[in-house]
């Protein structure tokens, strides 16, 4: 919510005229200046200024300075609109050439836009510097120094320019607070509030949105009831307190008794329901929206592909290309791409990815990223690192690093993986918890267990990383996938936490793999008392027992299964082949093409044998 500054000034031969209008923006920290009204005693001059005023706005920079050099008389009013224009452009140094000009005519509006503009460019030594030479100061130029200070991550020194004014409006109070509360500083943030001298709607929001963000729920609703007048972002941020702390009920009552809702408000409380896995809430809601936007679509997608129905997430997806009010953004291609990549849909990914190759998001490093881990999943590891080499070296990020070399895991190529990574070492990139992910993945499937131990010790010795659960479990597949199931199970023993669901699960895989009953039996009770439902690990433990002929004991896990009612999720596969897709369901010979293809399963398991693989039977069935 803009608060309005006007700077007037009295000129000869003319009335009080209003200079400039002024607005700032205390959460987006845009400055605006424009020609509100021109009483220049000159016509041509006031026509003159328009013209600039106009053509910096349309971004016509060039034109407005012609007019301004062709104009034989130039005011104040000139001179800071052609100024200001060449800030908005990004042009700053030419705009400081301006300024420095002997003959150049500046006031306070010309002194705080040239602050302003440095801050932007987070060039904030030259703010500060010209900031303390400004001969005038008003209660505009603190506050763009200390919203400057703030987004440029100096706080403190923002809170001590905040201090030392001998004035200040409620934009200086909401901007402090804001910042306060946003980092996590929530004690001075409500010590702030409470010295306030006069509060508006945006101070009481502040609050509201800072406590429920810090987990003080029950204290922002307090606030909330105490304010003497609420408008619909208000009503929002409560909404979305209780959101934030799971707390859906509450969140759910409140939205049913706003007196008006916009589309935040819808958005905030159906993204609240997909996070916290009530999906069908979600779409109920969904499906009563007066009216959506781009948020509104992309979080209904999300929760489909989240919701394991990647197929329902593309009929959204088509649903919302239909609504020509809406144009999918960077989060609704990164996820509608996340859904292909499930699918294996090969067809439906390339035409999203012409889709994006018309917008200016195919310069996203996400969009990027998701494209390179949609082709590496259909199975087009060549398209995946085509996409990422065409990238720019400079464009080039961590997030794509990550994202090739988690291609390179998911295909089993081991060396290529480690080659990309050592490549991304000697550019300067510095890996990250995802980057570890996929290395220890690729190693682990390329069976290169001394390569993937050496990088698990860089991970450990390295400090600035957190190391997660999933670096645990690649860890133990790395040695189980090797045979080395003892190793495995002796570096789950001595983890100073407890182990998750997916480090057990790793550990009974490679029991299964390499029949090892004793450690195997272990991982499935703990598994089993983590995740009583999950029918795999009882399937695993009944193989390891198949697997060294103790059959009855197979028997008996396969009965316990059936007594607690879990079943077994029947095996599927497709395949895409001349624009027609072939599914095949574990067991089911209704294909038109059965007889042919079992007869080359046979074939081939026999070849198999031949070279002295053993198979397991589930996975010949399969």
């Amino acid at each position: 919510m803009p608060s309005y500054f006007r700077v007037s000034i009295k000129l000869s031969h003319c009335s009080k005229i209003t200079l400039c209008n002024f607005r700032h923006h205390s959460t987006t920290g845009k400055i605006r200046i424009s020609q509100e009204r021109d009483y220049s005693p000159n016509s041509h001059i006031a026509r003159s200024n328009w013209l600039i005023t106009k053509q910096s706005r349309e971004g016509k920079i060039s034109e407005a300075r012609k007019v301004f050099d062709e104009m034989p008389e130039k005011d104040v009013i000139a001179w800071t609109a052609v100024i200001t224009g060449y800030i908005k452009c990004g042009l700053i140094e030419e705009a400081r050439r301006l300024f420095d000009r002997v003959d150049s005519k500046k006031n306070v509006v010309t002194w705080t836009a040239m602050v302003g503009g440095y801050m932007r460019l987070k060039r904030v030594i030259e703010a500060d510097q010209l900031f303390w030479e400004m001969p005038i100061k008003n209660v505009v130029s603190w506050n763009i120094m200390i919203d400057g200070y703030i987004r440029n991550g100096m706080i403190d020194m923002g809170l001590k320019i905040f201090h030392k004014m001998s004035e200040k409006n409620v934009v200086s109070w909401n901007t402090i607070i804001t910042a306060m509360a946003q980092c996590g500083r929530i004690e001075e943030a409500k010590g702030l509030f409470d010295m306030m001298p006069k509060r508006d709607v945006i101070s009481w929001t502040t609050m509201v949105s800072g406590l429920a963000r810090n987990g003080r729920v029950d204290e922002a609703r307090l606030v909330f009831d105490r304010m003497p007048e609420r408008n619909v972002v208000s009503w929002n941020a409560m909404v979305t307190g209780y959101a934030w702390n799971m707390r859906l009920d509450e969140a759910f009552d409140l939205f049913e008794r706003m007196p008006e809702r916009n589309l935040p408000s819808w958005n905030t409380m159906i993204t609240a329901f997909i996070e916290n896995g009530e999906f069908k809430r979600a779409k109920e809601l969904f499906d009563m929206m007066p009216e959506k936007n781009v948020v509104s679509w992309t979080a209904m997608i999300t929760g489909y592909v989240k919701d394991g129905q990647s197929e329902e997430a593309l009929k959204v997806f088509l649903k919302m290309l239909m609504d020509a009010r809406v144009r999918p953004n960077e989060g609704t291609y990164v996820t509608i791409l996340s859904a292909c990549s499930d699918l294996a849909g090969l067809c439906e990914g390339q035409q999203v990815h012409q889709m994006i190759s018309k917008t200016v998001y195919l310069g996203s490093t996400f969009v990027v990223s998701a494209l390179i881990n949609m082709y590496s999943k259909c199975g087009v590891l060549s398209t995946a690192r085509k996409i990422f080499d065409d990238g720019w070296l400079s464009k080039r990020d961590l997030v794509s690093w990550n994202g090739m070399i988690a291609a390179y895991a998911h295909h089993g190529r081991g060396r290529e993986a480690i080659n990309l990574f050592n490549q991304m070492q000697d550019l300067g990139f510095k890996p990250d918890d995802v980057t570890y992910v996929g290395l220890l993945s690729a190693c682990s499937h390329a069976g290169l267990v001394d390569d993937g131990r050496k990088y698990f010790n860089d991970l450990v010795k390295d400090t600035s990383i957190q190391i997660r659960e999933d670096h645990y479990a690649c860890f133990v597949d790395l040695c189980g996938r090797a045979g080395r199931v003892k190793e495995a199970y002796d570096f789950i023993e001595q983890l100073g936490c407890k182990p998750s669901a997916s480090v057990w699960g790793a550990l009974l895989a490679g029991c299964n793999v390499h029949a090892d009953l004793n450690i195997g039996k272990h991982a499935a009770k703990e598994l089993s008392e983590m995740e009583p439902e999950n029918t795999g690990s009882y399937l695993l433990l009944s193989n390891i027992y198949a697997s060294t002929g103790k059959w009855r004991d197979a028997a008996r896990v396969r009965l316990k299964m059936k007594d607690k009612g879990l079943k077994k999720q029947p095996g599927c596969s497709w395949i895409e082949v001349g624009n027609r897709v072939h599914v095949f369901v574990v067991g089911d010979k209704s294909h038109c093409q059965a007889k042919p293809i079992y007869f080359l399963l046979g074939d081939l398991h026999a070849q198999m044998k031949k070279v002295g693989h053993v198979s397991n039977k589930d996975d010949l069935v399969t």
